[in-house]
C-alpha cells in the first residue's frame, strides 16, 4: 500500500507532536530530579547548620578526629592561628645569631636544638619530631639533670605511648606545685596536637629559665570537637598560650629577699641601691665610668660585662660583645655573655635572665648585682 503525499504530510505531524511530547516528559522528569537534589542538597546544607553552627568554614576536620568515645573531645588549631606572626615567632626556626655564644630568642624550635647539640637531634617541626616523647625526654633529662627509666627507642605505638606517659609523669610532677595548668596529655601529645606540645614547651622553658625571649600574648584560635549523646559538638575557643613574662615567670620564681624588700620594706631599697652603686663605682672607676642609675645603665649588659673583667682581673676582648649595642639581641647577647663570665668565675648560674635586665626589671638587675657584691665585695 502506498501512501499520498497528502497522506504522509497528515501523519508527519502526528508522529512529531508523539516525538516532541516524549522529550517533554523526558525533559520535565530530569528538571524534576535536578530540583529534587537541589531540595535535598539544601536540606542537607540547613542540617550541618544547626549541627555545626559554630564549625569555621575554613576548618577541615578529619575522619580520625570524629572517633571519640562518648564525652570525649578534641582539640585542633584552627588554620588562621598558624598564620599569626606571634604564633610563627613562637614556634619556627631563626637564624643563630652570628657570635660565639648559642644564645638563642624568641623561638622554641632552636632552643631545642641548642639544648640537645650534643645528642646531635636536630627538631625541624615541633609536630612530627615532638610526638613520640624521644625529643621531649632527652629535654627534661638535660633540663633537670635527671635519667629516665624509658626505652631509648620505640617505634610501635603502644611502647611510644608508654614513654610518653612516663615522660609526662616525671614533667607533671615538676610543673604542677608551682601552679601551672596541665593543658597536655599522652594522647594530645602523640596526636600531634599542636597547641598541646606549644603549651609544654612554654611551661618547660618557663619553669627551667630557658635563655629564651619568648613572644608575649600569644593567643590562637582553636576548634573544640567533642561527642553527647552520639552527636558531634564543634566550637570555636581562643587559647592563651603565653602570658606576660613576668607573670609566666612568677609561676615558677622562688620568692627571695629582693621580693620582699620591694613589697613590705620600699622605703629600705635607696640604701640598698645606694650600697650596690657605691660597689660597682669602686671598681668601674678605674676606667673613669660611673653609674648612678643601676636598672638603665646596666640593661645593655657592656658595665656587666666590663665589671666583671676588673672583679677577675682580665680583659674582655672587644669582639667577643657589642660594645655598643643597638638591638634588643644585641643586648640580650651582652647580658648573657657577662653571665657566662660569672659561671667561669665560679658563680651560681643567675636567676634572673638576661631579657629581663635589657627590660630594666629592677629586681632581677639587682639580684645579678647583689651576687657580684657577696662574692667580690673584699675585693680591691
Amino acid at each position: 500500500m502506498s501512501l499520498t503525499p497528502s497522506a504522509s504530510a497528515s501523519l508527519q505531524p502526528a508522529k512529531m507532536k508523539k516525538d516532541e511530547s516524549f522529550l517533554g516528559k523526558l525533559g520535565g522528569t530530569l528538571v524534576r530530579k535536578k530540583r529534587a537534589k537541589e531540595v535535598s542538597d539544601l536540606h542537607e546544607e540547613g542540617k550541618n547548620a544547626i549541627n555545626a553552627p559554630l564549625l569555621p568554614s575554613a576548618t577541615e576536620i578529619h575522619p580520625e578526629d570524629t572517633l571519640l568515645e562518648e564525652n570525649a573531645e578534641r582539640i585542633m588549631l584552627d588554620p588562621t592561628s598558624r598564620e599569626n606572626p606571634k604564633f610563627k615567632d613562637l614556634v619556627k626556626s631563626k637564624t643563630k645569631h652570628p657570635d660565639r655564644t648559642n644564645w638563642i630568642t624568641q623561638v622554641l624550635i632552636d632552643w631545642i636544638n641548642s639544648e640537645l647539640e650534643e645528642e646531635r637531634i636536630i627538631v625541624k617541626d615541633l609536630e612530627e619530631d615532638c610526638y613520640d616523647g624521644q625529643v621531649l625526654q632527652k629535654l627534661f633529662e638535660k633540663l633537670s639533670g635527671r635519667k629516665l627509666n624509658v626505652a631509648e627507642v620505640t617505634q610501635s605505638e603502644i611502647g611510644q605511648k608508654q614513654k610518653l606517659q612516663t615522660v609526662l609523669e616525671a614533667v607533671n610532677n615538676t610543673l604542677r606545685p608551682h601552679g601551672w595548668t596541665l593543658e597536655w596529655s599522652v594522647d594530645s601529645i602523640h596526636s600531634k596536637n599542636l597547641v598541646a606540645i606549644v603549651y609544654l614547651l612554654v611551661a618547660l622553658a618557663m619553669h627551667f629559665q630557658a635563655p629564651i625571649r619568648l613572644p608575649e600574648h600569644v593567643t590562637v584560635q582553636v576548634v573544640v570537637v567533642k561527642k553527647r549523646e552520639g552527636i558531634l559538638q564543634t566550637a570555636v575557643v581562643a587559647k592563651e598560650l603565653t602570658s606576660t613574662t613576668e607573670m609566666m615567670l612568677g609561676r615558677f620564681a622562688e620568692r627571695d629577699a629582693f621580693d620582699t624588700l620591694l613589697d613590705h620594706a620600699p622605703d629600705k631599697l635607696n640604701v640598698v641601691k645606694t650600697s650596690l652603686i657605691t660597689f660597682v663605682n669602686k671598681h668601674l672607676n678605674k676606667l673613669n665610668l660611673e653609674v648612678t642609675e643601676l636598672e638603665s645603665q646596666f640593661a645593655d649588659g657592656v658595665y656587666l660585662i666590663l665589671l666583671m673583667g676588673l672583679l677577675e682581673d682580665y680583659f674582655v676582648p672587644l669582639y667577643n660583645f657589642f660594645l655598643t649595642p643597638e638591638s634588643f639581641e644585641q643586648k640580650v647577647h651582652n647580658v648573657a655573655f657577662a653571665f657566662e663570665l660569672m659561671q667561669d668565675g665560679g658563680l651560681k648560674k643567675p636567676k634572673a635572665r638576661p631579657e629581663d635586665v635589657v627590660n630594666l626589671n629592677l629586681k632581677s638587675t639587682l639580684r645579678v648585682l647583689y651576687n657580684l657584691f657577696t662574692n667580690y665585695k673584699n675585693s680591691d
